[in-house]
């Protein structure tokens, strides 16, 4: 092992490690590229010449686990996350790791090699390692819950068509993205347009993973982190933001707003065909349960053969979309992926393609993982247009 006496560092690496002093604790804080083999060398040199405490990473322990298992799919559970109502994070997961493997297709290295080599070089070496980023559940939650119902169409847009972008990446390009963080770069140049999102995904994990490095154990630390991160977490490293902790690693309740909208719209639905029967007599009250049924059914039933679903899934999201419509507890959407998942399960083979299959539209109906997701948003979006279009017959007959 190292001299402790040594100087820490024992030599000069170069702009992209930063010495930070924090108390008794000296931090090597390497800022890096997920798309960069150069900063992968830069980690392993720094890791093995300094011989430090510990290693801290950019990295939770599902990002970990993901990069670092080759077999990682076979333990996703997709009825668990239906179950959880976690599609949608999954689905963003997902249109990251594509978009990050595209770029780094043209580097020749995996996305996240960086990040990998600092834990495998500790690994070698018996040093302790610390995954000090937020769940990144919890990141794309409070991101996608920051998101004002308008804005999730563009972000939503934004992320789909940086998927099928064929235009090729100059070296210019891929330099800049080199400093910038990968996740803000899947929203392109949108912080004014979004600053909740950026907030959320920069600004809060600078926060986070600056807590999490200055309570790490060890006098010597090495940090591994994003260049895009490196500026921020020495701007706020000082300051003590301890007692924001608890706030940005929980996700945002529902607020009142939406609850009280959630549930407005069935109870008034049911209370107009409630009205009806009482005022107009039980068949028409019957006519306008028909019509709901019907009206909510079909599109629900259209997105699902949209998406070429198994023919149990059609005719689920025809029986369920006018019942779930009448609660905000859970929509037709999961109810469809659910029972797409059960009757035509993805084999491990989609998995491991799906970031590829995403670039191309023939990908999406081939591929059973992304099925599963084309019949979570099409049921979605066709009970949503039922909701309305069988809530506006129904209050108009209440009132003609």
């Amino acid at each position: 092992m190292m001299n402790q006496e040594q100087p820490f560092p024992s030599r000069d690496y170069g702009p992209d490690v930063h010495i930070i002093q924090h108390g008794e604790k000296t931090i090597l804080l390497a800022g890096t590229a997920h798309i960069s083999r150069e900063s992968a060398d830069l980690v392993r040199e720094l890791i093995e010449n300094e011989h430090p405490d510990l290693v801290c990473i950019e990295l939770d322990s599902k990002r970990y686990e993901a990069l670092s298992r080759k077999k990682r799919w076979q333990a996703l559970d997709l009825k668990q996350i239906i179950r959880n109502k976690q599609l949608s994070a999954l689905l963003v997961n997902l249109f990251m790791s594509s978009y990050q493997k595209k770029l780094g297709a043209q580097l020749g290295v995996n996305p996240g090699t960086e990040l990998l080599t600092a834990g495998q070089t500790a690994e070698k070496l018996d040093i302790p390692i610390c995954l000090c980023d937020r769940d990144v559940r919890i990141t794309l939650r409070r991101a996608w819950k920051s998101t004002s119902f308008f804005k999730k169409g563009t972000l939503f847009a934004t992320l789909l068509s940086s998927l099928f972008d064929r235009t090729e990446v100059s070296e210019e390009k891929l330099n800049e993205l080199k400093q910038k963080d990968m996740l803000a770069e899947l929203v392109g140049e949108m912080g004014e347009v979004l600053p909740d999102v950026k907030k959320v995904l920069i600004d809060e994990r600078d926060i986070f993973m600056a807590e999490q490095i200055k309570k790490a154990t060890g006098k010597r630390i090495v940090a591994v982190v994003g260049a895009g991160h490196a500026a921020g977490i020495q701007q706020v490293f000082s300051q003590d933001n301890q007692h924001q902790l608890a706030a940005i690693s929980q996700i945002p309740p529902v607020g009142i707003g939406w609850k009280i909208t959630g549930w407005a719209i069935p109870t008034l639905i049911i209370g107009s065909i409630i009205t009806i029967g009482i005022k107009q007599g039980a068949t028409d009250a019957a006519s306008n349960i028909a019509y709901w049924t019907l009206a909510n059914g079909i599109p629900t039933a259209i997105g699902a053969l949209i998406a070429l679903a198994h023919p149990l899934t059609i005719l689920t999201a025809f029986a369920a979309a006018p019942l779930t419509s009448l609660t905000p507890v859970i929509g037709a959407g999961y109810v469809a992926a659910f029972i797409q998942v059960m009757n035509s399960p993805p084999v491990v083979r989609e998995f491991e393609t799906v970031t590829e299959d995403m670039g191309t539209i023939k990908g999406w109906w081939n591929n059973k993982l992304l099925k599963v997701f084309l019949v979570f948003i099409l049921t979605g979006l066709g009970s949503t247009i039922g909701t309305y279009v069988g809530g506006y017959e129904i209050i108009k007959n209440l009132i003609g």
